[in-house]
C-alpha cells in the first residue's frame, strides 16, 4: 500500500472514528449528572457503545495500516481477535485496549455504569487509540506503525 493510500484509509477511518465520538458525547448530554453520577443509565449505554465502536473502527484501520487481515468467511471479529493482532504490534495499545472494553464495553454498555469519572477514564482511553490513526500532514505513516510499544 503506497502512502497515498494509506493516508486516505487514516482520513476515512479516522473520521468515522470521530463520528462515532461525537455521537457518544451527544448522548452524554442527554443526561444529567448528580453526585458525580449520570442519572440516567441509558444514555450512559448509548454512549459507551457507540464510544467502544469508534475505537473498533480505529482498530481496524490500524491493524489494516499494519498488515493484519480480517476474519474471513462467516467469521466475526472478537475482543480475542483484536487482543492477539494487537498484542503482536504493541504492547501499550493492547494495554489501553483492555482497559477501554472493560471500562467502554463490559462497564458502560452491558453494567449501564454510572460513575462520571469512570466513563471519562473510558472516553479517554477511546481517544487515546483512535488518535494513533490520525493523518498527518507530511505523508509520513510512523504513527500508524508503531510496533515497539515503547512510545
Amino acid at each position: 500500500m503506497s502512502v497515498q493510500e494509506q493516508q486516505e484509509l487514516k482520513k476515512r477511518y479516522y473520521s468515522e472514528a470521530l463520528r462515532y465520538m461525537e455521537n457518544a458525547k451527544e448522548c452524554l448530554q442527554r443526561t444529567t449528572i448528580e453526585y458525580n453520577r449520570y442519572s440516567d443509565p441509558k444514555y450512559v449505554k448509548m454512549a459507551c457503545g457507540t464510544a467502544y465502536s469508534g475505537v473498533l473502527v480505529a482498530l481496524d484501520c490500524f491493524l489494516t495500516l499494519n498488515g493484519m487481515h480480517k476474519p474471513t468467511g462467516k467469521e466475526r471479529k472478537s475482543i480475542e481477535y483484536y487482543q492477539k493482532n494487537l498484542g503482536k504490534l504493541d504492547r501499550k495499545m493492547l494495554g489501553v485496549l483492555n482497559d477501554t472494553y472493560q471500562i467502554l464495553h463490559l462497564s458502560g454498555y452491558y453494567d449501564g455504569i454510572q460513575n462520571v469519572e469512570v466513563v471519562k477514564v473510558g472516553f479517554k482511553n477511546a481517544n487515546a487509540l483512535i488518535k494513533k490513526i490520525r493523518p498527518n500532514e507530511s505523508g509520513d505513516t510512523t504513527d500508524g506503525k508503531s510496533r515497539s510499544g515503547s512510545e
